[in-house]
């Protein structure tokens, strides 16, 4: 079974990716804390699993949920760089994969970052998410659930 895990507090592509797995046996699980409580009634396929308000709460119950075919989709490098030795697919919501080979690259800008900013220095934050980044996450992750589907058949 193909799931896929949303780090869903401030994930802009939920809705995206509840579309393109509508239909294709692909379940997802959405992690939040109950500060982001939601009535929206949500298709069969999805599944949302609300935890504390606390720090990293909904990091720790992603880290206790996933599985080594499960897809992740999370903009946090902390929890993605956990989730490398566990799943093969971890992904940022503009459309990047995350892989062994990029994730200490992006630790340390996100420490040198934070250091310059503990000593007064002031850092741009992320730039505005896009409709171009909405098509390019689209267009990867369509890429990556029709190769695990095609896999999963043959």
């Amino acid at each position: 079974m193909i799931q896929v895990i949303i780090d869903g507090d401030a994930c802009p592509v939920t809705n995206s990716v509840i579309e393109l797995t509508e239909g294709t046996g692909i379940f997802v699980t959405v992690v939040r804390s109950f500060s982001h409580f939601s009535t929206a009634v949500q298709p069969d396929h999805v599944k949302i699993i609300y935890v504390d308000d606390g720090p990293d709460a909904v990091d720790f119950r992603i880290v206790k949920l996933v599985h080594p075919d499960d897809i992740v989709i999370t903009q946090d490098y902390g929890l993605a760089s956990l989730l490398l030795n566990k799943t093969n697919i971890v992904i940022h919501h503009k459309g990047y994969q995350y892989t062994q080979q990029n994730i200490d690259t992006l630790l340390e800008q996100r420490h040198a970052s934070a250091q310059f900013r503990k000593s007064g220095g002031r850092t741009k934050g992320p730039s505005a998410f896009t409709e171009q980044d909405v098509a390019k996450f689209e267009a990867k992750f369509s890429s990556i659930i029709s190769e695990l589907l095609s896999n999963k058949e043959g």
